[in-house]
């Protein structure tokens, strides 16, 4: 699995590396032939103080997932999109299996 981690107009630090590459590698729990994972990070200009932004696009063979979530914190941002895309994996599972 390939994990390309993009963080736009700032530089993510080491410790919020780690925590995103952790988080996607549990994924392989829920579907095991994932092929890629991209994760953009980016801070929206709002003036409110929910304006960190992740998304998330997962590669699997003949699909695409993908979840966007805006937060206070990166680490709650990714957390959030990480539960969307294993629902959304759990659907594709049972679409797949005929359910």
């Amino acid at each position: 699995m390939d994990i390309k981690i993009h963080s736009i107009h700032f530089d993510a630090d080491k410790k919020l590396i780690d925590f995103i590459n952790g988080k996607v590698k549990k994924l392989i729990q829920f579907y095991d032939n994932i092929i890629g994972v991209e994760v953009f990070l980016r801070v929206e200009k709002d003036q409110g103080s929910e304006n960190k932004l992740a998304e998330i696009r997962l590669d699997i063979p003949g699909h695409d997932v993908f979840a966007k979530k805006k937060t206070t914190s990166f680490e709650e941002s990714v957390d959030n999109s990480i539960e969307a895309i294993k629902r959304q994996i759990t659907k594709f599972k049972e679409k797949q299996r005929g359910v």
